[in-house]
């Protein structure tokens, strides 16, 4: 910590300005550009903007409006050198200030070093707390955002997790701990997720820590009429599947399963329960597995029902392709005919491969092949499985 912070002050101290930001000055100089006007105090901000900071001319005069406050490049100049001390690329420092304009303004000694102290005492590295500046805009300018990082970090298992949901939602740096997150964290406790789960969840549905409290119970609610209560297995991927739905388009969707598939009312609960993302997969889409799984494959809907978890397996890329591969094993009496189509779809890859491809080389030298063909999606008009 001490060396980085070190590090930071060196930059500062070597005017960042004439020195680790002049190639991009020199390059920036090449161009011809119109002239600008200075503020009375004779400082560019747009020129600066474009030479020193790396923005470009259309980014630089938008920002220029939310700075014309500036009358010296002495600040600025510290935070690019509290930026390039942390690491971060002349590219990276442009998109920093292109979002947020105002970072310039932040106070190193009084702001950003004592976030930087936070952070690290709460073991983020030097790239860690980088790619935090980069996602967290004008969130990092607050300090307030050490003690909110305490909190996610355990929650989310490690920095790298919660950035990759702080990717998706920076509200989550924005939101109200005590009013809107813990409430949300504590509710889904309750309904039987672990901190993995919510994690899990969360990269799935950034927004729903940062949600009214009272819309995620109303996902949970839900989720219960569909069959998956408080403390299901299937809960995480319930939530998941009716996140930010409204009902009418909830009940049109499992209206449309009923029809499509020839399900009871109990047929569709169950089918749901057991692949709550059935309700994410277009009309289109289920239309159409419908028609092969039915009508080709000859499958009962109440079969359907009880496996529904193929209906989110590929049509094109999987389902298909295996069926045509189990069909001609049984015809030519190369495997069980007990085998069921469900045991065939569902299974890994690398199961499917060495036993029902790799053992029947010789009988059918091109299965393997053909299998692999129709698996992008060029199933021939007939295959060569033999």
């Amino acid at each position: 910590m001490l060396r980085l912070r070190e590090s930071i002050l060196c930059h500062i101290l070597s005017s960042p300005s004439k020195a680790g930001f002049a190639p991009l000055r020199c390059l920036l100089s090449a161009t011809a550009s119109p002239p600008i006007s200075p503020n009375p105090s004779g400082f560019a901000v747009e020129e600066y903007l474009v030479d020193t900071c790396g923005l470009t001319r259309p980014q630089a005069l938008k920002a220029s409006k939310k700075l014309s406050h500036l009358n010296s490049p002495a600040n600025p100049d510290n935070v690019l050198a509290f930026l390039s001390g942390l690491g971060l690329s002349g590219a990276d420092v442009a998109a920093v200030v292109a979002k947020d304009p105002f970072f310039l303004c932040a106070g190193v000694e009084r702001t950003l070093v004592p976030v930087l102290d936070g952070l690290t005492g709460l073991g983020l590295s030097s790239p860690e707390i980088g790619r935090l500046v980069l996602l967290a805009h004008h969130n990092f300018r607050c300090r307030s955002i050490v003690s909110k990082m305490q909190y996610y970090l355990p929650l989310f298992g490690s920095c790298h997790n919660f950035l990759r949901v702080l990717q998706r939602s920076s509200y989550l740096l924005s939101s109200d701990l005590d009013k809107v997150v813990r409430p949300n964290v504590v509710f889904l406790r309750e309904c039987g997720l672990g901190d993995c789960d919510i994690a899990k969840l969360c990269v799935r549905v950034s927004r729903m820590l940062t949600t009214n409290p009272e819309r995620v119970r109303g996902m949970v609610a839900c989720a219960e009429r569909l069959g998956m209560p408080r403390g299901s297995g299937m809960l995480r991927q319930a939530l998941q599947a009716v996140a930010f739905l409204n009902e009418e388009k909830i009940a049109d969707k499992v209206d449309y399963l009923k029809n499509t598939f020839r399900w009871s009312a109990a047929e569709v609960v169950i089918a749901l329960s057991k692949a709550p993302m059935l309700l994410k997969i277009s009309k289109d889409m289920l239309q159409r597995k419908s028609e092969f799984l039915l009508s080709e494959v000859g499958l009962e809907p109440v079969y359907i029902a009880h496996r529904s978890v193929i209906l989110c397996l590929s049509l094109e890329g999987r389902v298909r392709p295996r069926y045509y591969v189990l069909k001609f094993l049984k015809e030519n009496g190369l495997v069980d005919r007990d085998l069921s189509f469900h045991t065939a779809v569902n299974r890994p890859e690398k199961y499917f491969m060495e036993k029902l491809i790799s053992p029947h080389k010789e009988a059918a030298p091109h299965l393997a092949e053909d299998y692999a063909t129709a698996c992008k999606g060029e199933m021939p008009t007939n295959l060569r499985f033999t």
